[in-house]
């Protein structure tokens, strides 16, 4: 995919950075000026875009709660207000759809690689 080739073993964390490192640089790149391309100090949009990715993976009740995991189990302290404060974000939302339309194109040709149709 991204930085390790597909015969190394990879942590699932390590999965997901990578797939969200090459999903925002296909983003980046399928748009001649993304409007929504911005540095932030706080949260960076590729550790945005991850996050959000685990929360919806992770077994937790609310934003806060993974919040909460997120320090206890990753060691990943993220400022509350900050994360509230980017979810609500008109530029982090056309960010997501940006990205999610290349993550999504990245899964399938994954998955169509393997030669398994797995809606079949």
């Amino acid at each position: 995919m991204g930085k390790l080739n597909m015969n190394e073993m990879m942590t699932i964390a390590e999965y997901i950075t990578d797939h969200c490192s090459v999903s925002m640089k296909k983003a980046i790149a399928a748009e001649r000026f993304p409007f929504w391309k911005r540095e932030c100090d706080t949260i960076d949009d590729v550790t945005f875009f991850r996050h959000g990715l685990r929360r919806c993976i992770s077994v937790v009740q609310s934003g806060r709660h993974y919040l909460q995991v997120t320090d206890e189990i990753y060691d990943e302290a993220i400022c509350h207000s900050s994360y509230f404060n980017a979810l609500k974000s008109s530029r982090r939302m056309n960010m997501v759809k940006a990205i999610e339309k290349q993550s999504y194109q990245l899964q399938s040709e994954a998955l169509s690689s393997l030669g398994i149709n797995y809606l079949k």
